[in-house]
């Protein structure tokens, strides 16, 4: 009987913490920070993502501070990118305290799969995450990992822009 309960609020904004993936972009951090807004403002928690994908899939994506380090080091530098990217906007954002408390997630696999399983491990209440609104024949041929996770998700999801700077 609790669990059809449960069932029955699974879409409660703060019965589980705001999912947010990133990729480390500017499109991510106004994903980010927005989804502090909201974390703050519902009394919710923040999930922060990073899903290390296959290098075949993003040749040299971690290149900028791999230099000479091994392919086996791809989760470890990762994980040094995700801590200075948190420590970036955090510092920036000292007001936004779900920020400042959120819980950091580092996963290896295809990004949309990956995203899709943090949701249920983590029993997240929605998705807020940044795209950049690829358009053209790449679009076309590869999607955009917001666009599949709009589509297979089972929970709201919010998709950000990076807002223009003044």
């Amino acid at each position: 009987m609790s669990d059809k309960k449960q069932d029955s609020h699974s879409h409660d904004p703060v019965s589980g913490p705001i999912l947010v993936p990133i990729d480390f972009s500017a499109h991510s951090e106004a994903a980010l920070l927005l989804a502090s807004d909201l974390a703050d403002g519902l009394g919710a928690s923040l999930a922060v993502l990073h899903v290390v994908h296959d290098p075949q899939n993003m040749p040299g994506y971690y290149a900028r501070m791999a230099g000479k380090k091994t392919v086996t080091r791809m989760a470890d530098i990762a994980g040094e990118m995700l801590d200075e990217f948190m420590a970036k906007v955090r510092k920036h954002n000292p007001h936004r305290q779900a920020l400042h408390k959120a819980s950091l997630v580092l996963v290896t696999g295809i990004p949309v799969t990956r995203i899709l399983q943090v949701v249920e491990k983590e029993k997240a209440s929605m998705i807020v995450m940044g795209s950049k609104g690829a358009t053209g024949l790449r679009h076309l041929l590869l999607g955009s990992v917001a666009e599949q996770v709009l589509g297979l998700a089972k929970l709201p999801v919010t998709i950000v822009k990076e807002q223009s700077k003044h």
